[in-house]
């Protein structure tokens, strides 16, 4: 059964390494790496966001905390549903109209200085970085689970399979292995819910009452796992300013002709993701009454495995032939998941750096289309070796909380630069390089010593920071170019950004020139 299992495992990985050599084929320069040429239409940039969205953490993390700790996984998936919004409304078709390929590029269209590009490459970096790291802890722990090989080289497995999709096919073989993997994660939680529902006479609210008569009247209330009375509001911060700092996301932007395409590509997002965060709390549930919290937990501790449990326990248990084949299907299409995103992440961090840092800041823009694809793809390989060094480290937390932090920390450091360098004509480097530092070392910090990674013993009481550090990144952006001499060369220029944010309007030859 085992064998099966793993055959459908490899079926599914080898129809999206497909997609990868069929985009290598179509990959030639940099636009094709970096955004796909441009060319995506809403429909398929859309499913294309979903799948960046339904990462490790929807999949695997938020039906876990709803799994161990009842309501509170709840509030994850409703921040989730709505973290769209602010993007939707406030910086979609700006950061389309005036960017290229990354987010350094907005920043440094204004600025035009190599600081505000380092600034934003560190942004990029550690927020991709923290991001990476759930989603490989979370495709580690599937593949412990379907073959039983030690975590170690779980991670190993998950870093080579993220290096080739990006290495050889870029955002075409990216977008497209997205979008197929959206189709397979929906139809997954779709069936999935069918037989959880069945098996409960397709009432929902029997679900929830279950789960009460297992596990009483507390795992239906709040304050299980978020415990300190502001976890709640910080939690909404960091979904609401995190996910338009979050550079693999919003690069999203760019593989589209024009700002109407993005934003109907955000609505699109929104209904795709939606309905599948609706479930997870049905779905968590489903599992701690169905496999059992002490099960779920000796699996994995952060409860990262308990949505493959209960489509192992529905297929029939562990020992039939329908649990190991409906587990291996639902792991191959959560591993694709899981590769995808990391995909996306790795894609925005070396364009990050070969972009921003080798192009723009080392070579001044004087660098051959060929030459600078050729550096993205050196860069990913470094990315990927830190990810699995990172990936190591984070075995047997729950992915949904690691990805909260990162999301907190692209709240608190990149979402103040980018808000204030579109609406802001009194901001200048200066403001980028403290609101960046001030955002990122306060996030970071506040994280550490929480009690996601301190527990009883965290100096810091609330588990998602962006409730002090998003105030702070905002403070050091405006102290920082308030307390510096006015910058001629960025108010001028903010004339133009407000130009194209709302018109779309651009020479494109002269843009080109303007973000070298």
């Amino acid at each position: 059964m085992k064998l099966l299992a793993l055959a459908i495992f490899v079926a599914i990985l080898a129809l999206t390494l497909a997609i990868t050599w069929w985009a290598a084929r179509r990959t030639r320069t940099a636009s094709d790496f970096y955004t796909a040429d441009g060319t995506l239409g809403p429909i398929q940039n859309g499913f294309a966001l979903a799948g960046d969205w339904m990462s490790a953490a929807a999949f695997l993390g938020f039906s876990g905390l709803a799994a161990l700790y009842g309501m509170d996984g709840s509030l994850y998936a409703a921040g989730a549903l709505v973290a769209f919004l602010a993007i939707l409304m406030l910086v979609a078709e700006p950061i389309r109209n005036t960017g290229r390929f990354t987010l350094g590029d907005v920043i440094a269209f204004r600025m035009q200085r190599p600081q505000a590009r380092l600034a934003a490459v560190l942004g990029t970096v550690v927020v991709s970085l923290a991001y990476l790291v759930p989603q490989m802890a979370g495709g580690a722990a599937l593949i412990k689970l379907l073959l039983g090989v030690p975590y170690a080289i779980s991670i190993v497995v998950v870093g080579l399979g993220m290096l080739v999709y990006v290495v050889f096919g870029g955002m075409i073989a990216t977008t497209w292995v997205q979008i197929i993997k959206a189709v397979m994660l929906l139809s997954a939680a779709a069936v999935l819910v069918a037989l959880l529902l069945a098996h409960f006479g397709f009432d929902p609210f029997s679900v929830f009452a279950a789960a009460e008569d297992t596990y009483g009247a507390k795992i239906l209330a709040p304050g299980n796992y978020l415990k300190h009375p502001l976890d709640q509001l910080s939690l909404g911060l960091s979904f609401a300013f995190g996910t338009a700092g979050l550079p693999h996301v919003m690069t999203r932007f760019y593989t589209v002709p024009d700002a109407q395409t993005a934003r109907r590509s955000a609505v699109w997002l929104m209904f795709l993701a939606g309905s599948f965060f609706l479930v997870t709390t049905l779905i968590g549930l489903g599992s701690a009454v169905l496999v059992g919290q002490d099960a779920i937990r000796a699996a994995d501790k952060g409860g990262n495995l308990a949505l493959p449990l209960l489509a192992q326990h529905l297929g029939g248990g562990p020992d039939s032939i329908g649990g190991q084949v409906f587990l291996a299907v639902v792991v191959a299409v959560a591993f694709a998941t899981i590769l995808a995103v990391v995909a996306a992440l790795t894609l925005s961090t070396s364009g990050a750096i070969a972009h921003d840092l080798y192009v723009n800041v080392l070579r001044g823009g004087h660098v051959s289309e060929q030459e600078q694809v050729k550096v993205a793809r050196i860069s990913t390989v470094i990315v990927s070796a830190f990810a699995i060094l990172f990936g190591l480290l984070a075995q047997g937390i729950n992915v949904a909380v690691l990805v909260i932090l990162a999301i907190s920390v692209a709240a608190s450091a990149n979402f103040p630069v980018i808000v204030l360098s579109l609406f802001w004509q009194r901001f200048n480097t200066a403001g980028v390089v403290t609101g960046m530092v001030a955002g990122l070392v306060s996030a970071v910090a506040l994280a550490l010593t929480g009690p996601a990674f301190m527990g009883a013993d965290a100096l810091f009481p609330v588990v998602n920071p962006a409730i002090a550090s998003v105030p702070i990144g905002f403070l050091g952006a405006i102290l920082g170019a308030l307390l510096s001499p006015r910058d001629a060369v960025s108010e001028a220029q903010f004339d133009e950004v407000v130009f194209r944010a709302n018109t779309g309007l651009r020479d494109d030859a002269q843009a080109g020139k303007s973000l070298h």
